[in-house]
């Protein structure tokens, strides 16, 4: 483990970088056995593939390629029913993660031996008990490095971190814990945490798993890479939905204050006024409700008052009438052929569905949204983040600098700017509350609206996987994180030069829109995966993964199969 106390940060900062990847390597070297002598002389560069999915089946052992390849609720169920040994699936996904770390440069650390220690003590336990210990028994799940595990490091991206311990678990791992989980890997994320890229001075880039050319997103990139080579099946991060969509999994943003986030660690931890929040990304949509129903379970609110005491609460939509809205821009950026083909296709197998009502959803003014919660995220106007940079003398990465330094809306807020910023949220989650309001058909003779929307249906982002740096229009994820309501992420498709080339009819909306446009190339981004997410009002999240399940069964989605 890296040193237990924080150093003074003397010597240059190459020489850390150097260190934490001399204990990242050192980690990976435990996982016994190797992997083929062919395979580890492959150095991250020019010899690996463009896409690296399908390199895991020709590295690994079958029996191990088929026990990664299974989804968590399948794993489960061979667990507890002995099947499959937690020992077994435990080293099965340590070696599938090292196979991922090559290619994708997605982890800071695997656990070989608490892994399989922990492993072996939930066999030894449903043999002397003939029960589970928990809903989550002997099920490998991976972690963004920025949620604390006890005496491991904690350095959140940056240089200077590198060193700092946690000490204790972070209260959403201990539920995770006592649920019967093996943590196993740990996973990278961007310098600042504040990028749709994981790129960071001491790691350096994580990369897609479908195009090492382009993003695997932020800032749980890391995450996303491991799931997405199946490295991982289920994985506890922030950030959550971009890294979901580039690499083709699924990703669930709660609404603030369901999911404990207690034990994390980044620059203005604690900051309310754009409250984060942890989540789950899984190979599965029944991996993300399984993580979401054990947490809500544990009743954590008992623990961190800060969270709302809501228990689960699974809704049945089999036979009730939906209404779903269609985002199909945001009146910024319009979205990628891709995307909006993606659109189309889902679009037009829901309107099939009989008790499925589809109607255009009408963006209010999101341009505005993002002025709204991009002075609100650094209301130090990124001092904090500045100063932790600066006292290793690492360099800024791109982005960082884009967020912060190129970004006007940035600023040290006085209390009174501050108090500003907090009212013109609150102003505008009002408006928009009442535009949804809006979309109702009528009211009942009780004055209850009816027939208002369910969910809305809209792109991730402005594109698939974009190329490296280039990840600058946030909009169509921090428009709900501002108004704080609930999103799941889901694979539909993927890219077809063919069928996916630019129009030439396109005619900008702004200048952002136009800059946007130029970044798509049918031919760079051909294979890589599209995505869609599905959007509820405040503390609907179990609705929200209703509604996807449902749909998700009635059309068939994905509509191809993803390694």
């Amino acid at each position: 483990m890296p040193p237990k106390k924080k150093l003074k940060l003397l010597r240059p900062w190459q020489d850390v970088a150097k260190e934490a990847q001399d204990y990242r390597d050192a980690s990976i070297s435990r996982v016994a056995p190797g992997l083929p002598e062919a395979f580890e002389r492959i150095q991250f560069s020019e010899e690996l593939p463009s896409n690296s999915t399908e390199v895991p089946g020709k590295a690994l052992h079958p029996r191990d390629f088929k026990i990664t390849q299974y989804l968590p609720e399948e794993l489960i169920k061979l667990l507890t029913s002995r099947e499959l040994s937690a020992v077994d699936v435990t080293t099965a996904f340590l070696r599938r993660a090292r196979v991922a770390q090559k290619l994708t440069n997605c982890t800071t650390e695997l656990l070989p031996e608490r892994a399989l220690n922990r492993a072996k003590y939930l066999d030894e336990y449903l043999v002397k008990h003939k029960r589970p210990i928990g809903p989550l028994h002997g099920l490998p799940i991976s972690v963004k490095e920025m949620i604390g595990m006890k005496d491991l490091g904690l350095n959140a991206g940056y240089v200077a971190w590198w060193g700092k311990v946690a000490t204790e678990d972070a209260h959403v791992l201990q539920i995770l814990w006592n649920a019967g989980a093996v943590f196993h890997a740990r996973t990278t994320q961007p310098q600042s945490m504040m990028h749709l890229e994981t790129d960071n001075n001491l790691y350096g880039v994580t990369v897609n798993p479908y195009n090492r050319n382009t993003s695997a997103g932020g800032s749980s990139g890391g995450e996303g890479a491991l799931i997405g080579m199946r490295g991982s099946c289920l994985g506890v991060g922030s950030s959550i939905r971009s890294p979901a969509a580039n690499c083709g999994i699924y990703g669930f943003k709660p609404t603030a204050f369901r999911v404990p986030t207690d034990g994390w660690c980044s620059t203005m931890a604690g900051a309310d006024p754009i409250p984060g929040v942890v989540g789950p990304l899984s190979t599965s949509l029944e991996g993300i409700k399984l993580f979401i129903k054990t947490i809500i379970a544990s009743k954590p609110w008992l623990e961190e008052p800060a969270l709302a005491p809501l228990p689960w609460n699974w809704p049945s939509y089999n036979t009730s009438k939906l209404k779903i809205a269609v985002m199909w821009h945001d009146k910024v950026v319009t979205p990628h052929p891709p995307v909006t083909r993606a659109l189309q296709q889902v679009v037009s197998r829901l309107k099939t569905i009989p008790n499925i009502e589809i109607v255009d959803w009408k963006p209010y003014l999101h341009d505005e949204a993002w002025a709204i919660i991009s002075s609100l995220y650094f209301a130090d106007g990124g001092a904090e983040t500045a100063a932790t940079i600066a006292e290793s003398g690492e360099p800024w990465r791109p982005l960082t600098e884009w967020i912060i330094k190129e970004n006007p809306c940035v600023k040290k807020l006085t209390p009174q700017k501050l108090y500003y910023w907090q009212e013109e949220r609150e102003a505008y989650r009002k408006e928009y509350a009442k535009v949804w309001n809006e979309t109702a058909t009528g009211r009942n003779e009780a004055g209850e609206l009816e027939g208002m929307v369910d969910v809305i249906l809209c792109p991730v982002g402005p594109g698939v996987a974009p190329a490296h740096n280039t990840a600058k229009y946030w909009g169509y994820t921090s428009q709900w994180n501002l108004l704080d309501y609930p999103a799941v992420v889901f694979p539909v498709s993927s890219v077809d030069r063919s069928k996916d080339a630019q129009t030439g009819d396109f005619s900008p909306l702004t200048d952002v829109d136009e800059e946007n446009w130029k970044l798509y190339e049918p031919d760079a981004f051909h294979g890589l995966p599209i995505s869609l997410q599905l959007i509820g009002r405040r503390f609907e999240d179990e609705k929200v993964l209703a509604i996807l399940e449902y749909i998700k069964e009635k059309v068939d989605l994905p509509f191809i199969d993803f390694p």
